[in-house]
């Protein structure tokens, strides 16, 4: 879609927002910010609301209005997001969160796949597994197009039910009642192994994700760890705040990361001179997305980390949650993200040094928290690249 198109469609989603909220724009003021295909939308708006002889749900049309306005941007990564959802995905971004305790990945067709099944949430009492995927919820099949929906719609109020339909790993399918609970997510863990080699883990990068893994890491060197392996698999990604502090505390001096805008806007992070002084390397897999992605090609151009595990996702754009009247939002890509050198990852993903991938079997215990560092091949891959085995 052409520039000057999406910003008709957007100065038409603006006052189309307002006048169907009730908002105090007058019709002058709309007709000259949106034009003609802002006046289209209006017209056609104020037509059904006087000319149609049912009834006349105004909520629906507005949520269909707004999803179809966003869906036609041609953006898999941008959405639109009840109130409803709204809310629960800024929940979700502060880790703490109504639901039933998963981590999804979107790399299935019609699906979502569990990645994670936290400690003691509902989940795992329900007996959901890393791996399964869910098909339907709440008697709705998922697609390619309502997933950012169904997965909102997984959370809700507490002590509410939700029903799934789920796939299990040998194909078969079943119903699943879960009781939605408030959640507590950690965002990174840490372990020492054998060869005084400090493992991290970063779930994601929302709030509070920096604070974890500066911790984790301090810990892991008075543990007196010898070289440090960041585990980015399965990583959904997050905010850029969180990614470029981790980042300038553990690299030297030097750009980690740039931000273009369309309008040709340009942030340079950088960071300072103090770092942490020992061999790195990094996990990847198809299911790490964005910051996940920066994170291992930023540590590789800048200090040598070596990449091992797989092609990652390829998502090299920003998305803002921009709120509107009514507590719903639209989350759009309004930004391309670059390495510290200008290397952009968008449609390509990140390519490892050494292209490792597991069994069946084994991502499947990966997901589960079942893989012992000692039997996981890619782990052990980077240990071998830090000249540690």
């Amino acid at each position: 879609m052409k520039e000057t198109t999406k910003r008709r469609v957007r100065g038409a989603l603006i006052a189309l927002v307002c006048f169907l909220l009730g908002g105090l724009v007058t019709l002058g003021v709309v007709w000259k910010v949106v034009g003609q295909d802002g006046r289209t939308l209006l017209q056609a708006y104020q037509l059904i609301r006087s000319e149609f002889v049912g009834e006349d749900d105004s909520q629906t049309h507005l949520e269909t209005t707004l999803e179809t306005m966003v869906d036609a941007l041609g953006d898999r990564w941008s959405y639109y997001l009840t109130p409803e959802e709204a809310q629960q995905v800024k929940a979700n971004r502060e880790n703490t969160y109504v639901g039933i305790g998963i981590t999804v990945g979107q790399n299935v067709e019609d699906g979502l796949e569990i990645l994670r099944v936290t400690e003691g949430s509902p989940a795992q009492e329900a007996g959901l597994q890393a791996g399964e995927i869910i098909r339907g919820v709440d008697g709705q099949a998922i697609t390619s197009d309502n997933r950012e929906t169904m997965l909102s719609a997984i959370q809700g109020e507490e002590g509410t039910t939700v029903s799934l339909e789920v796939e299990g790993t040998d194909g078969a399918r079943r119903t699943v009642e879960v009781t939605r609970q408030e959640i507590h997510g950690v965002t990174a863990t840490w372990t020492m192994t054998e060869n005084q080699v400090g493992l991290v883990t970063i779930l994601n990068f929302y709030a509070g994700t920096a604070d974890l893994v500066k911790q984790g890491v301090a810990a892991l060197q008075e543990e007196g760890a010898q070289a440090l392996v960041f585990d980015l698999r399965n990583n959904p990604g997050g905010y850029v705040t969180e990614l470029t502090e981790i980042l300038d505390y553990l690299l030297p001096e030097g750009n980690i990361f740039i931000s273009r805008t369309n309008d040709g806007e340009e942030v340079t992070y950088t960071s300072d001179a103090s770092c942490v002084d020992l061999p790195m390397a990094v996990l990847v897999n198809a299911n790490s997305y964005s910051a996940a992605e920066f994170f291992a090609a930023q540590l590789r151009e800048s200090v040598g980390a070596p990449v091992i595990g797989e092609q990652t996702s390829g998502k090299g754009y920003s998305q803002i949650l921009f709120d509107l009247p009514d507590g719903s939002a639209i989350g759009l890509s309004t930004a391309r993200y670059y390495t510290g050198k200008g290397v952009s990852l968008i449609g390509t993903g990140l390519t490892p040094d050494t292209e490792v991938t597991l069994s069946e079997e084994d991502q499947q215990r990966l997901l589960a928290g079942e893989l012992t560092p000692a039997e996981d091949a890619q782990f052990q891959a980077a240990v071998a690249a830090l000249g540690l085995s």
